[in-house]
C-alpha cells in the first residue's frame, strides 16, 4: 500500500460546499433508505485544521436497510469494506476520483464514506465531538495546534498520528455524556499497531 503523508492544512470553507454537493447525489440515490447524511470529522468545524479529506456518515435506522444502500453506492463507484472492526459503521472506498459517479463528469475531492447505524457508537462520537469543537472555539484552537504537532511528529505513521489525538477526543467524548464503556472501546480502536 503507498505511503502518504500526513498534512494538516488550514480549514477551507470549500468543504462545507462540497459535502453539500455530495450529500445532495447519495439524497437523490438513497431516498427513503437513509435517515440522515452528516458531515463529520475536522473538516465539519469551521476553524479547525484538518487532513483536507471530507467524512461524511450516511444514516440508517435498522441493519436490513444495509444491503439496498451498499447497492446504490457501488452502483455510484464506491466499494463497501465492511465494518473494518468499528461496530454499526460500515466503510466504503472509492474506485477512482470521479466517484460519486453522477453523470457530471466531476473529479471529486478526497472523501471517507460510512453508513451507521443511528445510535451507533462511532455516530455518537462522530456528532458528540463535531458539536462539542462547533460550540468551543478554545477547544478548536487546541485541537488544531494538537494535530498539526502530531502531523509534523508523526508525517508517515497515521496510526500513531489517530492515537495521539485519542486521548483529547476522549476528554471532550466524556464531558458530553459519553458513557464509560464506549470511551474504553474508542480508545482500543484508535491504538496505534506497531
Amino acid at each position: 500500500m503507498e505511503q502518504r503523508t500526513i498534512t494538516v492544512v488550514p480549514y477551507n470553507t470549500a468543504w462545507a460546499d462540497t459535502f453539500e454537493q455530495l450529500a445532495a447525489i447519495y439524497r437523490a440515490q438513497l431516498g427513503k433508505l437513509t435517515t440522515g447524511i452528516e458531515h463529520v470529522g475536522s473538516t465539519s468545524v469551521p476553524g479547525l485544521p484538518a487532513k483536507p479529506i471530507l467524512d461524511i456518515d450516511i444514516l440508517i435506522s435498522q441493519p436490513a436497510d444495509l444491503p439496498p444502500v451498499v447497492a446504490v453506492l457501488e452502483q455510484l463507484g464506491y466499494t463497501w469494506r465492511g465494518d473494518l472492526g468499528i461496530p454499526g459503521r460500515e466503510a466504503f472506498g472509492r474506485n477512482d476520483d470521479g466517484v460519486p459517479r453522477d453523470g457530471s463528469g466531476t473529479q471529486w475531492p478526497a472523501h471517507h464514506l460510512y453508513v451507521c447505524l443511528e445510535g451507533c457508537t462511532s455516530l455518537k462520537n462522530h456528532l458528540q465531538l463535531r458539536n462539542y469543537l462547533r460550540q468551543h472555539p478554545e477547544a478548536v484552537r487546541q485541537y488544531g495546534r494538537l494535530k498539526q504537532e502530531l502531523a509534523a511528529k508523526y508525517p508517515n505513521d497515521i496510526d500513531s498520528y489517530v492515537e495521539g489525538k485519542t486521548a483529547f477526543i476522549t476528554a471532550i467524548l466524556a464531558h458530553t455524556g459519553m458513557e464509560a464503556n464506549a470511551l474504553q472501546d474508542i480508545t482500543a480502536q484508535n491504538k496505534a499497531t506497531k
